[in-house]
């Protein structure tokens, strides 16, 4: 516990000194494994990240591991197995052989105890002749074991149309661009486009951004970056999924690149993010622009009764090899109730709850699962702010423009909401007094300092700004 609690403080500082972007690009899936005679074993998922952390940020990590894991004197990056199980509760259909995944759970990242079967193999993209490999596909992602809400019904339908357009047909929706928090399905959604379209005998290549980045990087270095070019651009669909941690400007000009000749040439492109494209600040504004073009969809959060359906749906998948394991409507509503965030704590609940009924020998009663799912309610974090969203607000509040906060105004009516707005941005977000300077439109990170300093003097003199400032933030927080 002492050494995860260590870990913790070693991510919290590395994100508050780099920033939540770079933190959640290059160390947001860096883990410590073990400490062995005082070195810290840490593992990130592709060889892109370690050359990249090593490259830049290597003295840094061992610096902060150090001071926060008592006994550690160095660290040693490597790339996880490939092949590690990840295994997970999977969701079983009325009618269907055997047991399906739910929208939001990732293989690779929702793990569970010795309920869970065993995945089925993994059958890798279609690659062209010349043997361009993708990442992998899961084949229980489809459309077929994707559970379809309020919330993700426009996205489904979207999905679904661009997998089974007709063919010679042009495209309808180019690129396709799904964005949504964590856990709620883009994955699902952008394997099963690449199955459907795979069936129809196209060839699909399915990447992340890492393995677009290590790609590229790979070809320049082998010198067959023109032959990486031609064979990405000789596909049906490219599915690209988690553009946000896209880094590096001449990859990103690449991937531009890329984009413009499959959509100029007729072929389909679908896209996932965490965020609107918009709001992607570390891309060029070019890719910005190119994925705004085509059809932005939203994935919003689970709803009550899409939660619910998740749940009785895992549940029916543990009972496959527990039978004894029943969970009544009412616990079933009260873990709905209480859990709201995403699919993955969904299935941790379930895990919970299948723990407590097979250890204890006791059925699940509200009783029992308030108390199995306890961390899990009480792990939920503040809403996260972004500046986006306190710059929307102030401007609407202030009935000014979102451009006017950013440009160079400098009337009474627009001075004030821009200095209120970095102000809120500097208390409520972890943002460098340079990267909310950027944010505003390129401004020095000693304009940033002026602004709230000068909010703060004026909130304490001026009970009407002060009650302002504090509903902003309210409104925020909720």
């Amino acid at each position: 516990m002492d050494r995860d609690e260590a870990w913790d403080r070693v991510r919290r500082r590395l994100r508050a000194e780099l920033g939540d972007d770079v933190f959640s690009s290059w160390f947001g899936r860096l883990d410590l494994v073990e400490v062995i005679d005082g070195v810290a074993q840490l593992s990130v998922p592709t060889r892109f990240l370690k050359s990249w952390i090593q490259a830049h940020y290597l003295d840094r990590v061992r610096t902060l591991v150090s001071a926060e894991c008592e006994g550690v004197a160095e660290i040693n990056l490597f790339v996880r197995s490939a092949q590690r199980p990840a295994i997970r509760v999977a969701a079983v259909e009325s009618g269907a052989g055997g047991p399906r995944p739910q929208p939001g759970m990732r293989s690779s990242e929702s793990k569970v105890g010795a309920s869970a079967p065993s995945p089925e193999r993994i059958q890798p993209a279609l690659a062209d002749a010349d043997g361009l490999q993708g990442s992998p596909l899961d084949r229980r992602l489809t459309f077929s074991s994707f559970l379809v809400g309020r919330s993700n019904a426009l996205a489904h339908a979207a999905g679904e149309r661009v997998a089974r357009i007709e063919a010679g047909a042009p495209p309808l929706y180019n690129p396709l661009y799904v964005h949504s928090a964590v856990g709620l399905g883009k994955t699902h959604l952008l394997q099963a486009v690449a199955h459907e379209v795979i069936a129809s005998g196209k060839r699909v290549i399915y990447l992340t951004a890492d393995r677009f980045m290590y790609g590229f990087v790979a070809a320049l270095k082998a010198q067959t970056a023109i032959a990486f070019k031609e064979r990405l651009r000789g596909i049906d669909l490219l599915v690209i999924d988690d553009v946000q941690f896209l880094q590096g400007k001449s990859i990103q000009q690449e991937f531009c690149h890329t984009i413009n000749a499959l959509i100029d040439a007729g072929r389909q492109v679908v896209i996932a993010a965490d965020r609107a494209p918009g709001e992607l600040e570390s891309l060029d504004e070019r890719v910005r622009s190119r994925l705004a073009g085509g059809l932005v969809v939203e994935m919003g959060s689970l709803d009550e009764q899409l939660r619910i359906k998740i749940l009785e749906t895992r549940i029916a998948a543990a009972r496959v090899h527990h039978q004894s394991f029943e969970v009544s409507p009412a616990v079933v509503g009260y873990v709905a109730r209480m859990i709201t965030t995403n699919g993955r704590d969904l299935d941790g609940a379930v895990n919970r709850l299948l723990a407590h009924t097979t250890l204890s020998g006791s059925s699940a009663t509200v009783e029992s699962a308030e108390t199995a799912i306890r961390d899990l309610v009480r792990s939920r974090e503040p809403k996260k702010v972004r500046i986006e969203d306190i710059q929307k607000l102030v401007a609407t509040h202030y009935n000014v423009s979102r451009a006017d906060i950013l440009s160079s105004r400098r009337s009474a009516g627009v001075v004030k909401p821009r200095q209120i707005a970095m102000y809120l941005s500097k208390q409520l977000t972890l943002r460098s007094l340079p990267e909310i300077g950027r944010r505003f439109g390129g401004r020095d990170h000693t304009t940033v300092l002026h602004a709230v300093r000068k909010i703060e003097g004026c909130v304490q003199a001026d009970p009407s700004l002060r009650d302002d400032v504090e509903l902003l933030k309210r409104m925020l927080q909720e």
